[in-house]
């Protein structure tokens, strides 16, 4: 869920005191359940303040998260570009960026804790936080119980990186497979950057990402995304099937 589908900018300002128990109501009368909320914003962009900013809103939203229904908020670790927090630049491998970062991470996660919620960060190659090594990285220099992980295996492949699909996928799991909350289903169709498809329209092995997901014991929410509304139906019956054929599997 993003505030923006309540009419708000994504990541605002100020949240209306009455707002997210509106929320919780709308969501309940329609049986959905939320399983996140949106949270991100560029927590290594060059500019301090910047910085400060996305913090203050997010503390805003955490502080919102219990009465909304949800204990979960989505982030990224963003990168050095000032203009998009989803471009790579060439900064991001640095030793200020990841220093930046993990400062404001740290500063996040504690955010969370006041307010009983978790981050789950993505791992993505455009991001500081681009491969399952440095999100293990940064889980352990955190060392919070309040940061975990989103994993979308679509945003895991750098230029080249295609060909070692069943090598990433394992590896990625190995690492922070136990640490995953929230999963995301789209697809890739190249390497090199986040992959854009709608679930089961790319190259993506989904039977090794669902039977992976089994085997690291993953109970949460997978969500959807990157899809229109006419591709909804198709795509859910991708994923389910390829689900319930991973548990044939396993049995």
């Amino acid at each position: 869920m993003s505030m923006a589908a309540a009419g708000l900018p994504e990541m605002p300002d100020r949240i209306p005191a009455e707002l997210p128990d509106k929320m919780r109501r709308e969501c309940s009368a329609r049986g959905i359940e939320i399983a996140s909320m949106t949270g991100t914003f560029n927590m290594t962009h060059p500019d301090a303040e910047h910085r400060r900013m996305g913090l203050q809103r997010l503390r805003g939203l955490a502080e919102a998260c219990p009465r909304i229904g949800t204990s979960f908020i989505h982030i990224c670790t963003g990168t050095r570009d000032p203009n998009n927090m989803w471009r790579y630049h060439p900064d991001n491998g640095s030793t200020e960026a990841w220093r930046d970062m993990t400062a404001c991470v740290r500063e996040a996660t504690d955010i969370a804790r006041q307010s009983s919620v978790v981050l789950a960060f993505e791992p993505e190659v455009s991001n500081v936080v681009d491969s399952a090594t440095k999100a293990r990285r940064l889980l352990d220099e955190i060392g919070s119980p309040h940061l975990k992980v989103t994993m979308d295996p679509a945003n895991l492949f750098h230029k080249g990186e295609l060909p070692r699909m069943k090598e990433i996928l394992d590896g990625a799991f190995s690492l922070v497979g136990k640490d995953v909350v929230l999963c995301h289903a789209k697809d890739l169709d190249h390497d090199g950057e986040a992959g854009h498809k709608p679930a089961g329209h790319g190259v993506l092995d989904y039977d090794r990402y669902m039977s992976l997901l089994r085997k690291y014991e993953f109970k949460g929410p997978i969500l959807l995304h990157g899809l229109t509304v006419e591709q909804v139906p198709g795509c859910l019956a991708f994923v389910r099937a390829k689900l319930a054929s991973s548990l044939q599997r396993a049995a």
